[in-house]
């Protein structure tokens, strides 16, 4: 019994040690994967966005705790609108606003994420 505590002891050490401080431990996928349901509604700007895609800007709003992974979920997800040339600013801007979640960066080509 000693040796399973030591082992789960020394597992935790090492999963602590991997994620240095200061560095992003949310991923461009998942980000990807929590604002995907949002595409139709930033696209057109027509209607509301799903509850789908409200529940995703939550998840990432409570995934992206620290500095480093605000920064990480921003510049990905600037990355990822800057693939889609029509995008509807307006409608990426006022996500947060209509899905009522605060969120310390807008959704937008144009965000300096270092800020």
């Amino acid at each position: 019994m000693k040796g399973v505590v030591i082992s789960v002891l020394v597992v935790v050490a090492m999963v602590q040690l991997m994620v240095r401080p200061g560095e992003a431990t949310i991923s461009c996928e998942e980000v990807v994967i929590l604002v995907r349901p949002c595409a139709p509604y930033i696209m057109t700007g027509i209607g509301s966005p799903t509850v789908a895609c409200c529940n995703g800007l939550d998840q990432l709003r409570k995934s992206a705790t620290t500095t480093a992974d605000k920064q990480q979920a921003c510049q990905c997800a600037k990355d990822a609108a800057a693939g889609f040339p029509m995008i509807n600013e307006q409608a990426a801007a006022s996500l947060p606003t209509i899905c009522k979640i605060h969120i310390d960066f807008p959704i937008s080509k144009n965000i300096n994420c270092q800020e």
